[in-house]
């Protein structure tokens, strides 16, 4: 159907309205020619001149067009169409609703063609680009993190460290580092964020670079710790620090840090940043199962209480042995007959060395106060509890009411970094360390996470035994051990499953301390020491359990305790979670002496008969006291516990 004919343009016209005709009768003819008309019959119906037609055919290039114009064109009249009937009706404005969205489309084909994006072809795929998609996705993904985010860890992470940190994150790129330390200077909570703070210090200066060397890479981060259950504190430090800062909350048992998009493109498109690989957060026990395997920068926690170390460490170092990856050691002192030693003070280094080569190591405390090189090339430091409040601590700790509640001997071990002499202990190191496991993995049947979940059973009705050291002569330390006996009597093992100290509690708070304990597990003895102030928590804890056992210490009931609980560690009969050191060194406290007398032998602390600072010790050996003296052994007949009368 021909389109309605154009009249000759009045040249009494303004020459604007001309101008808007002639695009009008440009547009009609082209519309024509594409449905097929010649320019000799174009020219006739719109009363033009043939060679009009035909220069504004060459000049538009009406040939050349795509097909898409033209089916927009059709469209365009369609619509028109429609729109000019006189009995417009709602069939018509369907068709009309139809046809437009037939010429959206063909508007996305034509932007399409010029920026070839295809989210200008499907509206879905722009809508899930966009910047508003863009950042609903950033909160949706598992473990990633934005540069702001990064920065923001970074400057948090400078700002709460102390000043003895600060040091330690400034040899962060030495190959090996090596730390004895105080207990409660905040090792494992720095460590920690460290590990994250190297990646987020190598994505930042990441940004602008199109490649980078295998030194600017982030790396994996490896945590060793003596037990999955202690190595596990290294992974809720981290996710509470970035969930605190970001909000972020990181996930899995591996933390895989996501770094996709991690570099945002920017006008023209581009990445700003370099494609990074997946970074790994492992959090390993100390076996030789799982301490292999992983390559990156790994971490050592409490080194010096880990059974075997030497063959261990062999083992640990291959995940390090590319120079790129660093390896870090902490720990508390432990015995000088440890195997961490020998690592420590040189004495493996310079073995099997010929005399010329070998270089002493001054591992004093002068040397290594701030820190030093040592022959080997790693740098090692000493930080005392001292040194330590220098460096920041003592807005947290006061160092005089540590010396008060702990033994002068005991506070030298744990905040002096001195070396435990064992070779006097009733339990020397080398008879407990066999009795420490990974209890996370070896123990299925106790589920350590209901601990904290009101009327939840983590033992289920396996019976429990409690021993209770309270405090002594006032002072604030007192303990409380869980342990479950072994099924078979004798034979099986016992486990600690739970320890506690207690700080600042009166008998009545101690009292309901235990019970509070007990009302998880199926208890069928608790046994408190009645020494002293010990016999008003025992009255208390009578009044809920009639059969709580009283143990009042003598040189006789000692001996008794030791002499029992040697019998079990000797026989391999025990086991508690290797993290434990705490445990271990109260046992390695406890030493035979002379009692006042001089003629008779009793086991305290301390050399010079003063008692206490054991407590965790006292408290198990309180607990296993409840085994009949001669379980276990090879005569065993109709024996007895221990029981204690008044």
């Amino acid at each position: 159907m021909a389109m309605p004919n154009a009249h000759a343009i009045d040249s009494d016209d303004s020459p604007a309205i001309s101008r808007q005709v002639a695009h009008a009768q440009r547009r009609e003819a082209r519309s024509l020619y594409w449905r097929g008309w010649r320019i000799r019959d174009i020219a006739a119906d719109m009363g033009l001149a043939e060679g009009t037609i035909s220069s504004w055919k060459n000049r538009d290039r009406w040939n050349e067009d795509p097909p898409v114009a033209i089916i927009e064109d059709r469209i365009e009249a369609k619509i028109a169409t429609y729109l000019d009937k006189p009995d417009f009706n709602e069939g018509d404005m369907k068709r009309i609703d139809f046809l437009m969205r037939q010429m959206e489309r063909a508007a996305r084909i034509k932007k399409f063609d010029q920026t070839g994006k295809e989210g200008d072809l499907n509206g879905k795929i722009a809508a899930r680009n966009d910047d508003k998609a863009k950042a609903k996705r950033a909160d949706k993904r598992r473990n990633f993190l934005t540069l702001d985010q990064w920065q923001a860890l970074l400057d948090d992470f400078h700002d709460r460290n102390f000043d003895y940190q600060e040091l330690w994150w400034e040899h962060r790129d030495d190959r090996t580092r090596k730390l004895r330390k105080s207990r409660q200077v905040g090792a494992t909570w720095y460590f920690a964020r460290e590990a994250l703070a190297k990646v987020a210090e190598a994505i930042l200066a990441a940004a602008g670079k199109a490649r980078l060397g295998e030194e600017e890479r982030p790396r994996n981060q490896i945590f060793l710790s003596a037990s999955e259950r202690q190595a596990l504190k290294f992974r809720r430090e981290i996710v509470g620090w970035v969930r605190r800062v970001t909000g972020v909350e990181l996930k899995g048992k591996i933390i895989m840090l996501d770094f996709v998009g991690q570099y945002p493109d920017d006008d023209a498109g581009e990445a700003t940043g370099p494609s990074l690989d997946p970074v790994g957060f492992y959090f390993l026990s100390t076996n030789s199962a799982t301490a292999q395997g992983e390559s990156g920068d790994f971490y050592f926690d409490e080194y010096a209480w880990v059974h075997g170390f030497a063959q261990l460490n062999k083992v640990a170092s291959a995940m390090a042995t590319h120079k790129i990856y660093k390896k870090t050691y902490f720990s508390t002192p432990s015995t000088k007959t440890h195997e961490s030693h020998a690592f420590w003070s040189g004495e493996a280094w310079n073995k099997g060395r010929a005399k010329g080569q070998q270089q002493p190591f001054d591992v004093s405390l002068k040397n290594l106060r701030h820190g030093a090189y040592m022959p080997d090339g790693s740098w090692q430091q000493l930080l005392t509890i001292h040194d330590a409040v220098a460096g920041g601590l003592g807005k947290l700790v006061d160092v005089d009411e540590l010396r008060r509640e702990h033994g002068e001997e005991e506070f030298r071990n744990l905040f002096e970094c001195e070396d435990v002499d064992d070779s006097e202990s009733s339990f020397p190191y080398a008879r407990i360390a066999p009795a420490r496991v990974d209890s996370f993995l070896k123990w299925r049947d106790f589920k350590p996470a209901l601990i904290d979940i009101p009327g939840a059973r983590p033992f289920g009705d396996r019976p429990v035994w409690i021993g209770y050291d309270p405090n002594k002569q006032g002072r604030d330390d007192a303990a409380l051990i869980v342990v479950a006996p072994p099924e078979d009597e004798g034979r099986g093992k016992h486990r600690v499953l739970e320890k506690y100290r207690l700080n600042g509690l009166n008998f009545q708070g101690q009292a309901d301390f235990i019970r509070q304990v007990s009302k998880r597990y199926n208890v069928t003895d608790i046994a408190i020491d009645t020494t002293g102030h010990g016999q008003a928590v025992f009255e208390l804890v009578a009044n809920w359990f009639p059969l709580v056992r009283k143990i009042e210490y003598s040189v006789a009931s000692k001996t008794a305790l030791v002499i029992k609980a040697q019998s079990i560690f000797r026989e391999g009969r025990i086991e508690f979670d290797a993290g434990w050191t705490d445990l271990m060194q109260a046992l390695m406290a406890i030493r035979p002496t002379l009692t006042g007398s001089q003629k008779g032998v009793t086991y305290t602390a301390k050399r010079n008969g003063e008692i206490g600072h054991a407590d965790l010790a006292w408290a198990l050996l309180n607990a296993l006291s409840n085994e009949p003296l001669d379980a276990g052994s090879a005569s065993e007949g109709q024996g007895g516990r221990v029981i204690f009368f008044e």
